[in-house]
């Protein structure tokens, strides 16, 4: 006799916005979630330049969301308050049915 397969819940929730952050150590980010769930990691320690690790963090966050919850998403990233943190705005792209749900 089969049985039937319950679907697994994801192991976080969709993403909400991002924060990335240069510490002595490297480049951190923590991705805020739509349940209020956070989510951290580092970057890999060869990204010196912003605006490569502003790239990483943002395809970071995409793909997880892509990978998990099977949405595509885009990362706005808002201007600058301090020099060494960003924050960004998790923006659905219009046209994907899983981005409404």
């Amino acid at each position: 006799m089969a049985r039937r397969q319950k679907r697994q819940r994801p192991p976080f929730g969709l993403p909400r916005g991002i924060v990335l952050l240069a510490t002595p150590d490297g480049w951190r980010y923590s991705i805020q979630t739509v349940e209020g769930g956070m989510l951290c990691g580092r970057l890999t320690d060869e990204l010196l330049d912003p605006e490569a690790a502003l790239i990483a963090a943002a395809t970071t966050l995409m793909e997880l969301a892509r990978d998990v919850h099977g949405t595509t998403v885009e990362v706005a990233w808002d201007p600058r308050q301090e020099p060494w943190a960003w924050t960004g705005r998790v923006i659905p792209v219009p046209g994907d049915e899983t981005a409404a749900s």
